[in-house]
């Protein structure tokens, strides 16, 4: 079982509008809303995998319950700690060219009792002798109130527990958590500029794969145990103890982008919980990110584009010094 946390649920409300006047009346030609945050898209993703999961995580007022009712439409297992602070929307604009907008709430207060009671409910998962976990997924922002290590400890009672997480935050959490020996961290470009301070385009505004490379060992060495960098439309780059590789998709994939990094994670899990070889886990994470930005919705994914995306997708090894 994978055992995903999303600290800092959603109720993610996506709207389709031709184009946005922002001076005027936007009318939205679809609406969609769907329990959210980024584990939550994770642990909808791979439960359209079949994967066993389980979504931990707090939630609190009408927006939880919403968010609570929505995963139990959608048959995906969850076991959240309620909060007396409300769950916070969010609000995605999406136009006909595909250009995305993206207003986040900040979510509500947790208070230390409230944290404690999910403290022991995730440790209960990674001890469970039932359904015994095979992998974690730490995803999101932290909600108010917890401590910038929370990530770090959670890491580091999974690794007591004997259980691999995968990482995907940003700022100082994902420092600090980097530090306790996650099994894969995931950082975007602008994560893991903001947390390496190193310039990393290009003269033309791309990526500059050598600075990614080297910034992105940095994190190795720092106690991850393997590094994926999103390159949004331009793939994946990942470190591992295997070696350095890169994942190409074969076009820029066109659509709503949110949420492609978390089918991105959702795959790097289920590979590692399955024990997928490196270059294997990327070509699915990479068909999987690209699929997600063809659905309408973040936690979502076209299984056509998927399925074409496998034999699609290029792995190569790089041979760079920063992965030796």
């Amino acid at each position: 079982m994978i055992v995903v946390v999303c600290l800092n649920p959603a109720l993610d409300i996506t709207h389709y509008v031709p184009e946005v006047d922002w001076a005027g009346v936007n009318r939205a030609a679809a609406v969609y809303a769907r329990p959210g945050g980024k584990g939550a898209n994770v642990a909808r993703t791979l439960h359209s995998f079949g994967m066993q999961t389980v979504l931990l995580g707090l939630v609190g007022g009408s927006t939880g319950a919403a968010v609570t009712a929505g995963l139990r439409e959608l048959a995906v297992p969850a076991e959240l700690t309620e909060v007396t602070g409300e769950t916070r929307r969010t609000f995605t604009v999406v136009d006909d060219q595909g250009t995305t907008a993206l207003f986040n709430e900040p979510g509500p207060e947790i208070s230390a009792a409230e944290y404690a009671r999910f403290r022991a409910a995730y440790t209960s998962a990674l001890h469970s002798t039932a359904t015994p976990a095979s992998a974690v997924v730490l995803s999101g922002s932290l909600p108010r109130g917890l401590a910038v290590g929370s990530y770090a400890g959670l890491v580091k009672l999974a690794a007591d527990a004997g259980v691999p997480v995968v990482l995907d935050t940003s700022g100082e959490a994902l420092r600090r958590g980097i530090a306790a020996g996650p099994a894969i961290v995931k950082p975007n470009l602008a994560e893991l500029r903001e947390l390496s301070g190193r310039a990393l385009a290009d003269a033309d505004g791309g990526a500059d794969l050598a600075a990614v490379t080297t910034a992105a060992a940095s994190l190795r060495e720092a106690g991850a145990g393997a590094v994926v960098v999103s390159l949004g439309a331009a793939g994946l780059l990942a470190i591992t103890e295997d070696g350095c590789w890169r994942a190409q998709p074969p076009a820029a994939a066109t659509g709503n982008a949110t949420g492609a990094g978390d089918a991105v994670t959702a795959a790097l899990a289920h590979g590692l919980a399955v024990g997928r070889p490196w270059h294997e886990r990327l070509r699915h994470a990479a068909a999987l990110g690209a699929a997600a930005v063809a659905a309408p919705v973040a936690g979502e994914f076209s299984r056509d584009a998927y399925d074409a995306g496998l034999s699609a997708v290029t792995v190569n090894r790089e041979d760079v010094s920063a992965c030796r």
